[in-house]
């Protein structure tokens, strides 16, 4: 596999794929500049169908996903997604629908839209939701612009700061600052909490929001969160939660509960829909009373037995084309659905019991940094293996001899060598157990061999790059 010959390596003289009938369509000259028509054939490869079919199919093996093995990527929820819900989305009066049709002819659409926005904002604990954010950090723009818009309908202009922790997801400050205001960073405890003094220490008439992940990037429940937000509530703040990590809190506990102002869900995480490769996402956002008639518009309400286009009164405007992205919406309503509560509840708990058991049986062979239990995900670092000279980028490159896609490594940033694992729910204990042995093997071979561990990968079709190099001046086209 590793020595596949490229297709353009292939090829015989002669070999043809299909016969394509001859052209029925008189040629006429002119229609085409003849510095854009080709002098000479393409040097292109003959091959065989069964020649092309193999060489692609091949290829598309390559790739690795949730359907073709474990992808313990922490912060990112890659669980499996239920194939059900992709039938669902298929259904033709949903996916031939035209945002342009009027309302009267796409009733079901409007009801699926308005039942979604009733189901999340029932389990954030919010007022109301808006579906129009197409992903997360696009929910956290949204969010941050709705806090924006209520200061400045106050007359508090001088509210311009947004307090994120050290541990935050790197689009919170990105966003803030895309949003006009300005990012200020306070620092962890050292079990992994929020420090209350600095964060009493920064809060102020300028304090417009706090951005909070509960549980955090870390993997960590905030114990003191109703602590915290009196502090930005009595300063005058809001509370805006990320819900990256919502998967481990679905059906226990709301973050409208915590004290949350605003909240975004990634449906493309926690909800089951596709997710990786760029999209397609959904982040809607759920908001409190008070926030409401700062919308994006159009919301869809009901009117007795009719669900209608309404535009919020101090409406942000649109901040999507149309309506958000219709498809993944569909996926979400199938899961919710089909899952109900009691079984939102129980995919939050599973998700907790796996990355607790993960961090259990790898704590002897790794270090564990935070000595409490996690949540939805753990981590643990190569602090032990770094006295062979192994570091946790080895450590990644040697899952991939395993059969394993790495954790996310390096992050959170305040974590030195760190891997987040997170397991999620839909994963068997079988299929963990085989990674926790996979891990602790390559602990073995850092006190035995650690040579096979700094050389890897070994088993793959690309052996390991220099990623400097290769961000700098990728390679993004073949070459005889």
């Amino acid at each position: 596999m590793k020595n596949q010959p490229l297709l353009f390596e292939l090829g015989k003289s002669g070999r043809r794929a299909l016969d394509l009938p001859a052209l029925d369509v008189p040629v006429q000259k002119g229609l085409l500049p003849a510095t854009v028509i080709r002098s000479e054939e393409a040097a292109l490869p003959e091959l065989s169908q069964l020649e092309v079919m193999r060489h692609y199919t091949q290829l598309s093996n390559r790739n690795f996903g949730v359907d073709t093995g474990f992808y313990p990527l922490g912060s990112c929820t890659m669980k499996y997604n239920p194939k059900i819900n992709e039938d669902i989305a298929k259904i033709p009066g949903l996916s031939a629908v035209h945002p342009l049709q009027n309302a009267k002819l796409v009733q079901g659409s409007l009801r699926l839209i308005y039942e979604v926005e009733q189901a999340l904002s029932e389990i954030a604990g919010m007022a109301g939701t808006t579906m129009q954010p197409v992903a997360g950090a696009h929910g956290e723009l949204t969010g941050l612009k709705l806090i924006r818009a209520y200061h400045r309908d106050r007359g508090d202009l001088a509210r311009t700061k947004v307090i994120v922790p050290d541990s935050a997801h790197g689009t919170n400050p990105a966003s803030a600052t895309m949003c006009g205001m300005e990012a200020i960073e306070i620092k962890s405890e050292a079990d992994g909490s929020i420090d209350l003094a600095a964060l009493r220490a920064v809060v102020g008439p300028d304090t417009a929001a706090l951005m909070l992940t509960n549980p955090s990037t870390l993997g960590l429940f905030e114990t003191q969160i109703k602590e915290i937000a009196e502090i930005v509530h009595d300063a005058g703040g809001l509370l805006y939660y990320d819900g990256a990590n919502a998967n481990a809190i679905m059906g226990i506990v709301r973050p409208g509960d915590m004290g949350f102002d605003v909240v975004h869900f990634n449906l493309h995480k926690t909800f089951s829909t596709p997710h990786g490769g760029g999209g397609p996402g959904a982040g809607p956002i759920g908001v409190r009373e008070i926030l409401l008639p700062f919308l994006p518009e159009p919301r869809v309400i009901k009117n007795g037995e009719n669900f209608e286009w309404a535009v919020p009164t101090k409406s942000i405007g649109k901040v999507h084309g149309f309506y958000g992205n219709f498809g993944i919406f569909t996926r979400a309503y199938a899961y919710i659905l089909s899952m109900g509560a009691a079984g939102l509840r129980q995919a939050s708990e599973d998700a907790v019991l796996n990355a607790n058991y993960c961090k259990k049986m790898l704590e002897e062979a790794y270090d564990s940094p935070f000595d409490r239990y996690c949540m939805h995900e753990c981590i643990v670092t190569s602090k032990k293996q770094k006295a062979q000279g192994i570091h946790t980028l080895d450590i990644a490159k040697r899952l991939l001899d395993y059969g394993y896609h790495p954790p996310t490594i390096y992050f959170p940033l305040i974590v030195e060598e760190a891997m987040m694992i997170e397991p999620t729910e839909t994963e068997s204990k079988e299929t963990l157990d085989g990674f926790i042995e996979a891990m602790k093997s390559i602990a073995q071979e850092a006190e035995e061999n650690p040579e096979v561990i700094i050389s890897a990968p070994h088993h793959t079709v690309v052996s390991r790059l220099d990623e400097t190099l290769a961000a700098r001046k990728p390679v993004v086209k073949w070459e005889a």
